[in-house]
């Protein structure tokens, strides 16, 4: 029994560890568990839902602020943050079409309805 037994090649060997590190890759990238990154200026800020009010009807809403603001940039909607003045946004349905705004964004300086006519 002094003689060296090789059961398998070290070709075999190569191409078993070729095809398991790219079994693995590919079974990771179909389970969506790569991330890839994505394009400079493109980041998600946050997952927004859209709320249809009835007339009449009541909506409630979360009483704590969510640290976001809209601005109205060239006639589009943005997105900016309380917290970080330089982290600011387009907003964009889910064919990367821009959501427009009618005109300059106005805060008023008094509630609405103690508007006198």
């Amino acid at each position: 029994m002094s003689q060296k037994e090789g059961r398998f090649s070290s070709l075999a060997l190569i191409a078993v560890a070729v095809v398991s590190i790219t079994g693995t890759v590919v079974a990771l990238e179909l389970a969506g568990r790569i991330d890839h990154g994505t394009p400079q200026g493109e980041m998600g800020i946050g997952d927004f839902t859209a709320v249809h009010v009835k007339p009449g009807e009541t909506l409630k809403m979360s009483p704590k602020n969510s640290e976001l603001h809209s601005l109205c940039i060239q006639g589009y909607l943005a997105i900016a943050s309380d917290v970080d003045p330089d982290f600011r946004g387009m907003l964009v349905d889910y064919k990367n079409r821009g959501v427009r705004c009618l005109g300059p964004q106005v805060y008023p300086a008094e509630p609405t309805g103690a508007r006198k006519p």
